[in-house]
C-alpha cells in the first residue's frame, strides 16, 4: 500500500480567500468548496492528533488508478482509519471507493473508515465504514 504525507494547506479561511471563494461562488462550483472543506477537516484532525495520547500520523492514499482517501490516520502500531470528506448532503456508492480500497489493502490493520459529509445522520455503510456528519469532528 502506498501511503504518503500530503502537502496540505492548513488555513481553510486563507485558502478560501486566495481562491476568492464567496458564498455565491460556492453555489456555482461545489468542487472548489470541497477542496477548502478538505483543508478544514485536515486541520481539525491535525489538532486532534497533536493533542491525543499516542503517536498518530496523518497521511494520504492515492494509487495509480487515482483511487484516493483524503486522510489516512495511522498509529504507531500501523493501524489505520481512513477519512473521506464530501461537501454533499447525500452519500453515493462511488464516494466509498477509496475507503473500500484502503480497507482491502490494510487488512486487519484497517480499523474504520469514515465518510464525513454535510448530512445529519450517522449511517453504517458496511465493512466498518460509516458516514458521519461533519459536526462529529467536535463530538456532536
Amino acid at each position: 500500500m502506498v501511503k504518503m504525507p500530503k502537502l496540505q494547506f492548513i488555513d481553510a479561511g486563507l485558502l478560501a480567500t486566495l481562491l476568492d471563494l464567496t458564498a455565491e461562488a460556492t453555489q456555482k462550483d461545489k468542487t472548489r468548496f470541497g477542496h477548502v472543506l478538505e483543508t478544514f477537516v485536515y486541520s481539525e484532525l491535525l489538532k486532534h492528533a497533536s493533542t491525543a495520547e499516542g503517536d498518530y500520523q496523518l497521511l494520504y492514499y492515492r494509487d495509480p488508478d487515482q483511487v484516493e482517501v483524503d486522510v489516512v490516520v495511522e498509529n504507531a502500531a500501523g493501524q489505520v482509519v481512513g477519512v473521506e470528506v464530501k461537501s454533499s448532503a447525500t452519500v453515493k456508492e462511488s464516494d466509498l471507493r477509496g475507503l473500500r480500497k484502503l480497507a482491502g489493502l490494510a487488512g486487519a490493520d484497517f480499523k474504520m473508515g469514515v465518510l464525513l459529509y454535510d448530512g445529519d445522520e450517522t449511517l453504517p455503510l458496511g465493512n466498518n465504514i460509516w458516514a458521519a456528519p461533519l459536526s462529529t469532528l467536535w463530538g456532536k
